[in-house]
């Protein structure tokens, strides 16, 4: 089963979102999935005491940390 979900968007991000699509040659629904699916182990991370972050991928190096989620 599926549900359809509406939302409005600022033409800024609805740019963005096009953008990443043509980029990763996929569309927006899938863009949004990935995005939220994201969101969600960030949340269940944050609930286990962990903070997300973006990490060099060679050293392993926190490079940033992602906050306000």
């Amino acid at each position: 089963m599926s549900v359809r979900l509406n939302g409005v968007l600022s033409d800024d991000l609805n740019r963005e979102i096009g953008a990443a699509a043509e980029q990763a040659e996929s569309n927006k629904s899938e863009i949004l999935r990935k995005a939220l699916q994201l969101y969600l182990a960030a949340r269940s991370g944050k609930a286990q005491g962990l903070k997300p972050g973006l990490v060099e991928p060679e050293s392993g190096k926190l490079v940033t940390e992602i906050v306000g989620l």
